[in-house]
């Protein structure tokens, strides 16, 4: 083993190990260990298998809104054409229409377990929701006419549709065929009538008589139509447009909003003048004159109750001179109207009531408010009008989500104690009653870990999610920003921002959950460090760490060629800035004068007042890049954070520093180029053999803008003239565009959908622009440095705390630091810990570099490390203690950090570094640093995002590519063990947010306000369906109102009809062809025999089949049971009877 050629293992420069995507290259050569016969691995491609489990959040860009007053379930539509559909806490649902339009209404098959949905593409859809995952059962496209409105009456089956040529059409939602019964628009109004009416903007049937339709046109025309004489009975002019009609419940009077502001009460029977015309919020004028116009009424609901006034709920209608003001909904309550404000625009708004019945006493209890960005849900029955607490996790996008990270099987007390935390943060003033969306049932789900979803937002925010059994509840939320001084106004903004909006942004997070500690880092390249407490404390003096990072290009030419490692910095004052040996009490007071360049001044101002600190995440250290002669301190790009150690660590394209949040002190501040060993043959020897040898002091380390190994930067001194200023110029305005259209978002979005759309650009075109890159690496040595040669440097793309080997020679193992590079390089540091726990508060930390251990294609995203077993082997960790308890209590819950395991013997390896980039895998064994295994992920695109996760009891890497493609590989052999192409990348907030969790579990964010929740495991996916919350339950539909018994006499009351003689085919006739295709729905019978595939499918249909044939059966049996009763019982009186009049004559009868 000694003899064969190392280098070339670890290099794989020839064009074979270049070229070659096999998963070990070095296995079959001589001497190279076999490891798949010392680990057996159990995972298998029967173990994955890839689908969406459920999506949480407020639905993007709602459009329209139903509810079902009998099962109590909440519909919404979107312009998207996605259907959320709500019930109780915990129960909703998720589908979505294949065509992608604006979902316009909705209309529930009330307690019937169906929906119909109208989209803008003029589709209507039927929705069943008595299975788990609602499917749609038929479907009608509307070739000539576009609909407007839409109204299905309560326990009918034919629905009423409304066209913008003034049509109403009729469809039997059971077949979903056309009835040949249609009114024309010239048929219902007036013959002098000279204008077109309009589109339908309303339809309803009068509740007390069936028979009798109400057509609303815009022109503000409303029409009673009689649907057996097939004439209209009155008409009702008013001169603004109509937006909507509401009934009262007797049927005799019905109210209409107009454009103008006003409200216009009409008697059915006295169609010449409008019994009441009101304007809510407009101005009395004193002379008697018409009332000044408001902003259009865009929606009323007038509703009845027994006991007292009525309510008129109503939407907008606001005075044109409430400019600036927000959107309200008025509440008009017999001479009271309230004015509620609401922080967004309204969509829509429904009034929830007692009783699904039309004609009968209406009850309200509550209003649904569908905003723009939030659910409001309004107690009517207690006073002021308080707003229900939502139970559902809407609040995701309550500021834009930054960063997000998923945690599966964590310990099982972390939740509980999150929990007891935040529950201390719940706003007060919410009704007293029981959410009244209350429909559905839970599912039986057989996975019971601990799952916790970690958001980060644009407000410096931070909230931590119960995602257990695919639910999703608020924990704890964290607020970074009491941190710092807040600017009262523009004119005290710090000119020092490096971003121009959201300055407290969360950049990335690292979280221990056995330990809880918690280290943020922002967008403003400040680093915070949080310690878990149950007890309130008041932080006199926030501890503040001041760092100046900056990349030394004078030294990047002419590294020191002695020694094989850079010395150990035994005490904190070799750092390279004085702020830096001791925490100062207040900011340094830098240069920042007009005259010369802003000079050790950090971007963000660190409070100076007492911070009291609630029980939960309380500050232990804030650490803040300063500006360095001018230049602005880079953005932190990785994070981590290790208990045991007692350390932090991050990084930016400047270098890394390691600080020991104990001692409160910098450990290490050094440029990614001095990370490398001297001797390290990637930076001091060719990495081709092929390439010609060129001089040490003329290579490169922290500017080379390559990513492949074969590719070296050329000397600044023999670079190539050819021009890059064309190309450097079209990136340059690709960012600029990029920044234009993403104004939306934040500035650190935008940046980062730049470099992200660059690098796609860039991918295939690697080889032909490696010139280009070259002389950008020449002209980058100025003294201003670009943007874009910026991004080019070698920056810190991740960390990994472990006990390993960190050099060759070494057989026992010490506390070492994994660090990845942007440029594939994986360098180790040794850490050298103070023996003893009282030692480690006054004896400095050693920190020493190793040099580069491997490089890799593309930029590091995850290293882990596992034993000579293939079994994990997690970074170090202390468990939780109360930083604030008693010193006695903190020893009992502390744990020290594991002793090592055994050293290895000489010549054999006990460790494998697992290490992905954004374009291959490599495994090393470990101390030997031999490369085992190496598997080429993707040649054509790159990996956003890669995780190592267990998963069924042994471990994996999880890969993300930017071309939708998720793939799993096995460990150590890095077999390929699923690749679907699941979700080409079409945004960036989906490549910043997705992640990986253990167990199978993933999530990103598939819009500003909604989390998707994916798994990878056959288990999973298997289970869903019992995992998976019912929308459908058997309830009683109440019964009709009683019609007493004078109504009954006198012929008052409802009148029924029977709309099957009217509407259907033997008297209505057949309608046109060309006015409507149906098309059959997959969830429908045929549909689901045609796309039934697999055993999973069979098997659940299977089973859903004898749930409804048992069920059937059921019935049948009761059912039969009665009549044998009933058989019974009539047997018994016939046989009484004829043994009563047996013996009788027929004149004693």
């Amino acid at each position: 083993m000694k003899k064969f050629n190392i280098r070339k293992v670890l290099d794989g420069l020839t064009a074979a190990s270049s070229s070659s995507s096999s998963s070990s290259a070095a296995t079959s050569q001589p001497g190279a260990p076999r490891e798949n016969d010392v680990v057996q691995e159990t995972l298998q491609s029967e173990h994955f298998q890839l689908c969406k489990t459920v999506r949480h959040g407020f639905p993007y860009q709602p459009s329209s809104m139903a509810f079902d007053p009998v099962q109590k379930i909440l519909a919404i539509g979107t312009q998207t054409g996605a259907l959320r559909l709500f019930g109780r806490a915990g129960v909703e649902c998720y589908c979505q229409h294949e065509s992608g339009a604006a979902v316009i209404q909705l209309q529930f098959l009330i307690n019937e377990g169906a929906l119909v949905s109208a989209l803008a593409d003029d589709s209507i859809h039927l929705w069943n929701l008595r299975q788990k995952i609602p499917a749609i059962l038929h479907s009608l496209k509307f070739n000539r006419e576009r609909i407007t409105y839409c109204h299905l009456p309560f326990q009918s089956k034919w629905l009423y549709i409304g066209t913008e040529r003034g049509n109403i059409h009729i469809v039997n939602v059971e077949c979903f065929t056309l009835s040949g019964y249609v009114i024309m628009w010239n048929k219902a109004i007036e013959l002098s009538t000279k204008t077109h009416p309009g589109p339908v903007v309303h339809i309803s049937d009068n509740p007390m008589d069936e028979g009798k339709l109400l057509i609303g046109f815009e022109c503000g025309v409303v029409v009673l139509w009689d649907l057996k004489s097939k004439k209209a009975d009155y008409r009702y002019n008013y001169d603004e447009a109509i937006h909507s009609v509401a009934w009262h419940h007797e049927g005799k009077q019905f109210v209409c909003s107009h454009s103008d502001g006003t409200l216009t009460t009409w008697n059915v029977r006295a169609p010449a003048k409008a019994a009441q015309i009101i304007t809510p919020h407009g101005k009395q004028p004193k002379d008697g004159k018409k009332p000044e116009p408001c902003k259009p009424i865009l929606k009323v609901e007038y509703k009845t109750t027994r006991a007292g006034d009525p309510f008129m709920v109503l939407s907008g209608g606001l005075s044109y001179d409430t400019v600036g003001r927000r959107a309200c909904l008025t509440v008009m309550h017999g001479k009271s109207t309230a004015v509620l404000e609401m922080d967004y625009p309204i969509v829509d708004f429904l009034t929830l009531c007692e009783t699904p019945y039309p004609n009968d006493f209406q009850e309200p209890y509550a209003v649904v408010v569908l905003l723009e960005k939030d659910l409001v849900v309004i107690d009517l029955g207690q006073i002021g009008y308080p707003i229900f607490e939502n139970p559902y996790p809407l609040t995701v996008h309550e500021s834009p989500v930054t960063c997000c990270e998923y945690f599966a099987d964590c310990p099982d007390e972390i939740i509980p104690a999150l929990y007891s935390v935040g529950s201390r943060q719940k706003r007060q003033g919410f009704s007293k009653k029981e959410w009244p969306i209350s429909g559905g049932n839970w599912g039986q789900g057989t996975q019971s870990y601990p799952e916790i979803i970690i958001t980060g937002h644009a407000d410096g925010s931070i909230k931590f999610w119960d995602a257990s059994a695919l639910m999703l509840q608020v924990l704890y939320k964290l607020k970074t920003a009491k941190v710092f001084e807040r600017a009262r106004g523009k004119e005290e903004k710090a000119n020092t921002d490096i971003v121009d909006e959201d300055p407290f942004a969360i950049q990335t997070l690292s979280w221990c959950p056995e330990s809880r500690m918690l280290c943020v880092a922002g967008v403003s390249a400040h680093v915070i460090i949080y310690r878990f407490s149950k007890q309130e404390v008041t932080t006199e003096v926030v501890q503040l760490l001041e760092v100046r990072m900056q990349c030394d290009l004078s030294d990047v030419d002419s590294p020191d060629p002695g020694g094989d490692q850079t010395p150990t910095l035994p005490t904190p004052g070799a750092s390279s800035s004085p702020q830096e040996s001791e925490p100062p009490t207040q900011p340094s007071t830098g240069s920042n004068s007009s005259d010369g360049p802003r000079d050790n001044i950090p971007c963000l101002q660190v409070r100076s007042s007492p911070l009291k600190q609630s029980p939960g995440y309380q500050v232990e250290l804030v650490i803040q890049l300063v500006w360095v002669s001018g230049e602005p301190p880079q953005q932190i790009t990785s994070l981590a954070v290790n208990s045991s150690y007692g350390l932090v660590v991050f990084g930016n394209s400047n270098g890394l520093a390691v600080v020991d949040y104990l001692q409160k002190t910098l450990l290490l501040n050094m440029g990614t180029s001095e990370l490398h060993s001297p001797s390290d043959p990637y930076q001091r020897q060719p990495r081709s053999p092929r390439k010609a040898r060129q001089p040490s002091g003329a290579l490169c380390d922290s500017n080379d803008g390559s990513n492949a190994s074969e590719d070296r930067c050329k000397s600044p001194t023999s670079g190539s003239t050819s021009p890059c200023n064309s190309d450097d110029e079209r990136k340059q305005k690709f960012i600029e565009k990029v920044k234009f259209k993403s104004r939306r978002f934040s500035k650190t979005v935008a940046n980062d959908f730049a470099k992200m759309s660059r690098k796609i650009s860039s991918s295939s075109e690697q080889k032909t622009d490696q010139d280009a890159k070259d002389n950008s690496f020449t002209r980058s040595r100025s003294s201003s440095v670009t943007s874009i040669d910026r991004e080019s440097r070698e920056a810190i793309s991740s960390f990994y705390f472990c006990e390993s080997y960190p050099r060759k020679s070494d057989s026992a193992l010490s506390p070492c630091l994994l660090v990845g590079t942007t440029h594939g390089s994986v360098m180790m540091v040794a850490l050298s810990l103070p023996p003893g726990a009282d030692q480690r508060l006054q004896q400095p930390v050693g920190i020493a570099s190793c040099g580069t251990l491997i490089r890799l294609k593309g930029g590091i995203l995850t290293m882990a490390l596992l034993d000579a077993t293939g079994t994990l082997l997690p970074p170090p960790y202390e468990s939780w203690y109360d930083p604030n308890a008693s010193d006695e209590e903190k020893e009992k819950g502390r744990r020290r950090r594991p002793g090592s395991p055994p050293s290895s013997q000489e010549g054999t390896d006990t460790q494998f570094a697992i290490l992905c980039s954004e374009k291959q895998a490599k495994v090393v064994a470990l101390p030997s640093q031999t490369r085992i295994y190496k598997h080429s992920i993707t040649e054509t695109s790159f990996v956003l995002r890669a995780d190592v996760v267990q998963m069924a009891g042994a471990n994996c890497i999880a890969c993300f590519c930017a071309n939708g493609h998720i793939m799993t590989l096995s460990l150590p052999s890095l077999r390929p063990l699923l690749d679907v192409n699941y979700l080409p990348l079409t945004d960036m907030r989906i490549a910043r947010t997705f992640c990986f969790s253990n167990l199978g579990q993933a999530l990103y964010l598939t819009s500003p306000t909604e989390i998707q929740r994916i798994t990878y495991s056959q288990e999973t996916c298997d289970n869903l369906q019992e995992m998976l919350s019912e929308l459908f339950t058997p309830v009683e539909t109440p019964e009709a109102p009683n019609r007493g018994f004078f109504k009954g006499l006198f012929g008052g009351g409802a009148q029924s009809l029977d709309r099957e003689d009217l509407f259907g085919e033997t008297s209505a006739g057949k309608a046109s062809r060309s006015l409507a295709q149906h098309i059959p729905g997959p969830g429908g019978m045929e549909g689901m025999k045609g796309a039934a595939s697999g055993v999973v499918g069979d098997l659940a249909r299977a089973r859903i089949a004898l749930d409804e044939r048992g069920q059937k059966l059921g019935e049948l049996e009761e059912r039969t049971a009665a009549m044998m009763s009933s058989a019974e019982s009539f047997s018994k009186h016939a046989h009484d009877m004829m043994l009563k009049y047996k013996d009788k004559k027929w004149y004693q009868l």
